[in-house]
């Protein structure tokens, strides 16, 4: 009996203009042995299984990493099922784009059946069967007939690529978008391959999960795919050469979203480590396993849709389950709670001012900045934002002569920017409008870039600049809502889901800050409330802390898991 067959359509070559040349870079990570042999595992390509039956793919099989492995596990199983591994011809299909790495590979699965046994002719026949030279991306695979899609896809920027080439790859994978990698595209084309409950296992770069770029991909994943394992390898000697690639295993399948469930592997982490986690993680026991070199938990829901995928351990990712499951986003309209994020001007030099002799007083707006916050209350340092706006609305120059006067003087470096090239009418406007009412309203600011969330109370006698973000409700007492803020629970959804900088630094972006989930400030206690309260005005972040865990409803074993999460990198 013969496998299933996958159809091969046709192999486009690459355009015509872009020939690679085997001495450059083509995002090549070749990965270890142990690594390999966990991703079949957990994919269940095992030779127990009656894998003659069965179709699996390599989209990018360099020098065979991932093809030996398979071919070994492939002659076991025909072993135990009685079949004949001459008749499976179509059993396997490894792609590889430069002729170079084809040939090498051909040449090493001859050598490995040969080792088990198979004539020569056989061997040579079958190599030429399973591994084909062309680009899989642009290869038109048929209808899905994959059960499985394995392998460690090529790390490289699409901005890296001729634009003829990487025009084609947007063409042919819709979720390759804005600064994309190419392995964006290998999960799209992988996945469409494989049949109701195929699955997927790759092991790449993991900042898809995050970034922008992954939005689509992360929609596809979310609307059509389930996701069953994630394990997060950035300190695991994954690869043979050592690389900056923050990694991830990520094994999919072609059914309803489940349980995930999720590992953070540490530098100790190996083979023998894997083989204790791999049972678990095929979910053939309940336990959870424990080991010095890795932390793993059960997820019982994901994320859907194109929202970012949070990072963390997995008792972190745990915990902020719990928590999103139970309590609302901090932007609520049932709470009247907006994030906002202060004015960008185009032009501080002009916009920006400490000394606005000549304009007309009801155009200047006293401008709060993160330098002005930094001690925890605002402390004003006399700058003044020179505002063009009146209830949303540009006014009209003519009836301000001394504003008009200022813009004048520097008219021609306030044409150069974008904005006012994009509406020459209104060429004076700031980037963003001023909104009516901000000035005079309480609002809570919170810096961009810091180690920690660093709430702090405006009673309503400045406008924000835009490196500050700020929060108005109509139902929060702003400072019981500044000592959640405070709080390590807050730093443990920012952190989540931020894109960190150097040195483990966090974004407190509007995105980002709007993950923060709150409990209704009415089921929060008298006592509680002032505990915030007290909290925020002290700056005692771990005061907050505990009478945030108190609102939250969270035990010692949680408050536990924030301290560690909310650490910022050595």
């Amino acid at each position: 009996m013969r496998g299933a067959q996958l159809t091969l359509t046709s192999v486009a070559p690459p355009p015509s203009a872009w020939v690679p040349d085997p001495r450059g870079e083509h995002g090549e990570v070749f990965t270890r042995r142990w690594v390999v042999e966990l991703i079949l595992d957990l994919v269940g390509y095992r030779p127990e299984a009656d894998l003659g039956a069965a179709v699996i793919v390599e989209p990018s099989c360099g020098c065979g990493a991932f093809l030996l492995p398979i071919v070994e596990r492939l002659a076991d199983s025909c072993r135990r099922h009685g079949r004949t591994l001459a008749d499976l011809g179509t059993a396997i299909r490894g792609f590889d784009l430069l002729p170079h790495n084809a040939e090498h590979t051909r040449k090493a699965v001859v050598a490995k059946l040969g080792d088990l046994g198979e004539p020569i002719s056989t061997a040579e026949h079958l190599a030429e069967q399973w591994v084909t030279t062309g680009d899989f991306l642009l290869t038109d695979h048929g209808s899905p007939a994959a059960d499985f899609v394995v392998g460690n896809p090529p790390y490289v920027r699409l901005e890296h690529i001729p634009s003829e080439v990487s025009d084609a790859y947007r063409a042919a994978c819709p979720t390759m978008r804005g600064r994309a990698d190419l392995f964006v595209g290998f999960f799209e084309k992988g996945l469409a391959l494989l049949r109701p409950g195929g699955r997927l296992g790759f092991i790449c770069a993991d900042r898809w999960m995050r970034n922008q770029y992954g939005t689509r991909l992360r929609e596809l994943v979310g609307e059509h795919y389930g996701l069953e394992a994630l394990i997060e390898m950035h300190d695991a000697d994954a690869f043979e050469t050592p690389v900056s690639a923050y990694p991830a295993i990520t094994v999919l399948r072609n059914a309803p979203q489940g349980r995930v469930r999720v590992v953070e592997a540490g530098a100790a982490f190996n083979g023998a480590a894997s083989q204790r986690l791999a049972p678990w993680i095929r979910g053939e026991t309940e336990e959870v396993p424990s080991g010095s070199s890795f932390e793993a938990a059960e997820l019982l829901r994901w994320r859907t849709g194109g929202d970012h995928w949070p990072a963390g351990s997995p008792l972190v990712l745990e915990l902020l389950a719990s928590l999103e499951a139970r309590f609302r986003p901090l932007e609520d309209p049932q709470t009247g709670t907006r994030v906002g994020i202060g004015v960008a001007t185009g032009c501080d030099e002009v916009y920006v001012t400490e000394a606005p002799q000549g304009i007309e007083e009801s155009r200047l707006l006293p401008l709060v900045t993160a330098r002005d916050v930094s001690g925890g209350s605002p402390d004003w340092s006399g700058r003044y934002l020179v505002s063009p706006w009146e209830n949303g609305q540009l006014v009209d120059l003519v009836e301000y002569p001394g504003l008009a006067q200022h813009f004048g003087t520097h008219e021609a470096r306030i044409r150069r920017r974008h904005v006012a090239r994009r509406r020459p009418s209104a060429w004076y406007r700031t980037i963003d409008r001023v909104t009516p009412g901000l000035l005079e309203r309480p609002k809570l600011l919170i810096p961009d870039i810091k180690s920690t969330a660093h709430p702090v109370l405006d009673a309503g006698r400045y406008y924000p600049h835009h490196n500050l973000y700020f929060i108005v409700s109509d139902a929060w007492d702003l400072e019981v809502l500044g000592g959640i803020l405070l709080s390590d629970i807050a730093n443990l959804f920012v952190g989540a889901y931020c894109v960190k900088m150097r040195g483990g630094t966090f974004r407190f972006q509007a995105q980002y800050i709007r993950k923060i989930h709150v409990p209704h400030p009415s089921d929060i206690c008298a006592d509680d409330e002032d505990a915030l309260r007290s909290a925020f005005r002290r700056r005692d972040i771990e005061a907050a802390t505990h009478a945030a865990a108190r609102a939250y409803q969270l035990d010692d074993a949680a408050l536990a898991v924030l301290a560690p999460a909310n650490a910022p990198a050595a």
